[in-house]
């Protein structure tokens, strides 16, 4: 039997860095298609305190950056490592800044039916390619239709309260455990890999692993 190592990926899909971070390491594991990661995405609400309904993306990041001179350099480097990381990125086309919490609730029933990396890669392009606002329920019933899912039945969970309380306690345990900015990548529930790591990072620890793993096989 193959033996694996657990990946925990802490992250939120609204999160450049995020996007940067998953495209870096799924070109690593497509270089080692053997690799023993077992991946799991878990909540990392950026702005816990955003309204259920988002805001405006620009009022938004003005107010987090001080004004428009102070967003447009925070996102100086963001625009750089997308583009190096092969991404196009439409900050223009991105009107508002939601809410996650919905699209963490999806992301985690996705997990469920084995589907949590599609659904990711899903959010990902919907917001940031496609600019549509993934707080929105019809957008994430779309979304989850678009890898197989029964979008009714999501439809249906995103307007009760299923998991909503486990998601914001997972965030809070996140936090309490000492994570304080996303990407952050747990590799076998013991060594914290923050940022959006190279793949050439990625393919260097995997290749680290896979020598260990080798070193001491499975009993």
């Amino acid at each position: 039997m193959t033996q694996t190592v657990k990946l925990d990926i802490m992250s939120d899909p609204i999160c450049p860095w995020c996007y940067i971070g998953k495209t870096h390491l799924d070109k690593a594991l497509a270089t080692i298609p053997e690799h023993p990661f077992v991946i799991e995405w878990h909540p990392f609400q950026l702005n816990p305190d955003m309204p259920d309904e988002g805001m405006d993306r620009r009022e938004y990041l003005e107010r987090k950056f001080g004004g428009k001179d102070g967003a447009v350099s925070a996102y100086a480097p963001v625009v750089e490592h997308a583009q190096n990381a092969g991404l196009s990125i439409d900050f223009e086309g991105m009107k508002r800044t939601p809410n996650t919490l919905d699209a963490h609730r999806l992301i985690h029933w996705a997990g469920i039916e084995g589907k949590q990396d599609a659904v990711v890669n899903a959010l990902f392009d919907a917001y940031f390619v496609q600019g549509r606002d993934i707080g929105n329920h019809e957008v994430l019933a779309d979304i989850a239709d678009s890898v197989g899912m029964d979008a009714a039945v999501v439809s249906k969970l995103l307007k009760s309260d299923a998991d909503r309380e486990d998601i914001r306690t997972r965030d809070t345990h996140s936090r309490q455990m000492g994570v304080n900015s996303v990407p952050t990548f747990i590799v076998a529930n013991q060594h914290a890999v923050p940022g959006a790591q190279l793949p050439e990072m990625w393919e260097k620890v995997i290749g680290e692993i896979m020598s260990q793993l080798e070193a001491s096989p499975a009993k």
